[in-house]
């Protein structure tokens, strides 16, 4: 059965496929709570804007923060933000990494884009 996914505010069709969802119990860096992770998206529907952050955290009088870089996407009808993309899906390369100890963070990984539930209007076709 498949679902179709809208954005909350204008009720737009956001175009994204349950093939491309990843299981619920997929564990990822990021965490999962009250979100939907998706390997792939339809460009056209999402305006992607990069954010890049410097979150105060003052360890010594020299030390600023945690920078964090990240990619918001927003619907391209409203401009609401609908949750973001990372960079901890599965490595591009089949791989097994250094002395087949597993894939390293060093071997680019695909792009997981995460969307806030809160931000979608989920409907199942029938």
């Amino acid at each position: 059965m498949a679902s179709i996914y809208c954005c909350k505010e204008c009720g737009a069709n956001l175009n994204l496929s349950t093939a491309h969802l990843f299981p619920p119990d997929f564990y990822f860096e990021a965490g999962n709570k009250d979100t939907l992770s998706f390997a792939s998206i339809d460009a056209t529907k999402f305006k992607l804007e990069k954010e890049d952050k410097i979150m105060p955290f003052f360890e010594t009088v020299n030390y600023w923060g945690i920078q964090r870089k990240r990619t918001k996407i927003k619907c391209t009808s409203c401009g609401k933000l609908v949750g973001y993309v990372y960079d901890d899906g599965p490595p591009l390369t089949d791989s097994p990494g250094q002395f087949h100890f597993g894939p390293s963070q060093v071997i680019p990984r695909a792009p997981r884009y995460r969307f806030k539930i809160k931000a979608l209007r989920i409907t199942s076709e029938t």
